[in-house]
């Protein structure tokens, strides 16, 4: 695995930091990494809820082809 190390953090941050860890019971460290995972690794929940709520907005709408439209806008170039 890989290190990071991050320099040149403001204080009020590592404060913040430092409660956060605090209040989940984990150490600093594991907060860094639980911080950086949820930010950058989302859960596969979250796209299901987002799947399931671009489904409900567009629902009965009916579908348009394409073609047309992309072929008229590359003539007008």
């Amino acid at each position: 695995m890989a290190q990071l190390l991050v320099r040149q953090v403001d204080e009020d941050i590592v404060v913040a930091l430092k409660a956060r860890a605090s209040a989940h019971g984990r150490s600093v460290e594991a907060e860094h990494r639980a911080i950086l995972e949820q930010a950058l690794r989302p859960a596969a929940g979250d796209f299901a809820q987002r799947a399931a709520e671009f489904r409900r907005q567009t629902a009965g709408r009916t579908p348009v082809d394409t073609t047309a439209l992309i072929r008229a806008a590359r003539d007008e170039r």
